[in-house]
């Protein structure tokens, strides 16, 4: 599914390995610079940590952010990420 700002994948793990959601995050060189995109990196990992009980288990999702998102996230702060975070997984179905 994808947002504005973010794509989010998912994919069911193999038969037989259950348990917590794992995500993995794709930040590219067109966010910005590397200051940039390991900020973002951190704030999409503690917005996770946050709603990753609404995501289904024994799945593995990758985190794509899209260009456009650092000057927003760096505007309107944690709040701001964490609901955008939980808009993509809201359409998700997860």
């Amino acid at each position: 599914v994808s947002t504005r700002f973010m794509t989010l994948h998912w994919f069911p793990r193999r038969e037989g390995e259950d348990g917590a959601p794992r995500i993995g995050l794709a930040v590219p060189k067109s966010v910005g610079s590397a200051v940039v995109r390991n900020r973002l990196k951190r704030q999409l990992r503690e917005a996770w940590r946050e709603l990753a009980d609404r995501a289904a288990p024994g799945r593995d999702y990758v985190l794509a952010a899209r260009p456009g998102i650092a000057e927003p996230a760096a505007a309107r702060g944690h709040a701001w990420i964490v609901e955008q975070v939980s808009e993509t997984l809201g359409k998700a179905g997860a």
